[in-house]
């Protein structure tokens, strides 16, 4: 009767065996992106060879002393072995569906790994300490010195990969974000692994950092929550002029930069004031940190431009004040004159002029003045003068999107005046604008005089034209190469 237990027993087992084989076949068949339905498959096979055990009186969780000696001690092992790996298949299973981050899907795989790894830890010392009998107290201890002196030789190593896991749980920054560290160091994260974390800086050189140094520095994520970032500008005007009117002043100085984000909007702050400067400082933002240079130069360009247009005196550096006699005052102050001269002396299309054909230019200037938003031309018209902006903002328009701004100094209709070519954009007054204007009838007695400029004129329109190649323009009337230009000039002055 014993017998024909024992041997029930062993059929049962051998039918317990094949149905987990049977398993992880199923198990491996499933995709693994069908979590939900490897859990539900992993749960009934568990829980039916956990009721095959139950009934051949096996506990998996017992050291029960069987040997190697004959098959049915064989089977059982083998059975214990298996149930072993399908609780830690459906805890799995638990772990990854359930352990998630909201929105930090790179985290939740991060640390859905670590915790099957330790589940995978904890079964092989269970099945080793429950199916085998290895004393596991003793193994932990050893394994703990041999840890020790591990840990002891790759310290910099663990630290290393310890701190990436911290940072990527942290989510201090993501790949592509431009960060800057408390050392100075600064560029965008191209690449991110456990040892470490590369960085391209502006240079252009690749900085790689282990993660241990890297956690232990503070940063600045420069790309969160986006791009935009604040510059901030100090610059310091002699007070020969109302506060209110030297900030009036700066705000066309921002408005006019074509380099900075309308939104959040540009700021002027006064900051200090006394016998010597007035001080400010211009709040600006770029749409990202690799404009930074581009915009700071603009900005500088600008300041200057819209300060000697409306007669502002730039303050004298603080070390050399004591080398000053006088500081400069409202009364005394003598401001920069801007002549049609000195604003025609700029221009590159008229570098060739020598300087008496550029004073007989400048005496025949006219003065015109716009108020804001009016039309100076509408798009495809032509403007048979050349305008150069004494002071105020010009805006150019493509349709209904904003190119870029004309500040003092720009200039604009030169292809009208030259080659009889309408404007590629419709030019309207930002703010109140004054212009110095040339017509034909005063160009023409230059040509009369010295044709050969007209080629070097043409030359230069051609490369002025570059900037707006991008814009839509096919027809073939409107073709701006220098050949063109200087057939429209020949043609218009019959030179």
């Amino acid at each position: 009767m014993q017998a024909y237990l024992d041997g029930l027993a062993t059929a049962s087992l051998a039918w317990l065996i094949i149905l987990e084989l049977a398993g992880i076949v199923v198990w491996h068949l499933i995709p693994r992106w069908r979590v939900n339905l490897r859990l539900i498959v992993e749960i009934a096979f568990f829980t039916a060879m956990t009721a095959v055990l139950i009934y051949s009186d096996i506990s998996p969780r017992q050291f029960q002393g069987y040997g190697l000696e004959n098959a049915h001690a064989f089977i059982v092992i083998m059975a214990k072995l298996l149930w072993w790996l399908h609780l830690a298949w459906a805890i799995i299973g638990f772990v990854r569906i359930y352990l998630v981050l909201e929105g930090n899907p790179r985290e939740a795989h991060l640390l859905q790994d670590i915790v099957v790894g330790l589940v995978y830890l904890c079964v092989t010392l269970s099945a080793l300490a429950f199916v085998f009998g290895v004393p596991i107290g003793t193994l932990v201890a050893t394994s703990g010195v041999i840890a020790i002196v591990l840990g002891l030789a790759l310290q910099n190593t663990l630290g290393d990969v310890f701190s990436g896991i911290a940072l990527t749980l942290g989510r201090s920054y993501s790949l592509g974000d431009w960060i800057l560290l408390a050392d100075g160091t600064e560029g965008r994260v191209i690449a991110s692994t456990w040892r470490s974390t590369q960085i391209l800086t502006g240079a252009n050189n690749v900085v790689a950092l282990p993660n241990s140094v890297l956690a232990k520095l503070g940063l600045t994520n420069i790309s969160q929550p986006d791009e935009t970032h604040l510059l901030k500008m100090t610059v310091r005007v002699a007070p020969t002029r109302m506060p209110s009117i030297v900030e009036e002043v700066m705000q066309s100085v921002l408005a006019g930069c074509n380099s900075i984000v309308r939104e959040p909007p540009p700021q002027v702050a006064l900051k200090n004031l006394d016998a010597v400067a007035l001080e400010l400082e211009l709040q600006f933002w770029v749409k990202n940190p690799s404009l930074r240079t581009k915009a700071r130069n603009e900005m500088m360009d600008l300041f200057y431009r819209h300060c000697k247009s409306a007669g502002l005196l730039l303050a004298m550096p603080p070390s050399a004040i004591a080398l000053m006699n006088e500081p400069p005052t409202e009364e005394r102050a003598r401001p920069p004159e801007i002549t049609p001269l000195a604003l025609i002396e700029a221009i590159p299309i008229f570098l060739g002029l020598t300087r008496s054909e550029r004073e007989l230019l400048a005496r025949s200037c006219a003065i015109r003045e716009y108020q804001k938003n009016d039309i100076i031309v509408q798009q495809g018209q032509m403007l048979a003068s050349m305008m150069i902006i004494r002071a105020g903002i010009v805006a150019m328009r493509y349709g209904e999107q904003e190119q870029r701004r004309l500040s003092p100094g720009d200039f604009f209709g030169e292809s009208g005046l030259l080659a009889g070519m309408g404007e590629v954009c419709t030019l309207q007054a930002h703010t109140r604008v004054t212009v110095y204007e040339i017509d034909q009838q005063s160009f023409a007695p230059l040509l009369d005089a010295r044709p050969a400029i007209a080629e070097e004129i043409a030359t230069r329109l051609s490369a002025r034209a570059d900037h707006i190649r991008h814009l839509p323009i096919s027809t073939k009337a409107q073709e701006r190469s220098a050949r063109a230009f200087l057939k429209a000039m020949r043609t218009i002055f019959g030179s």
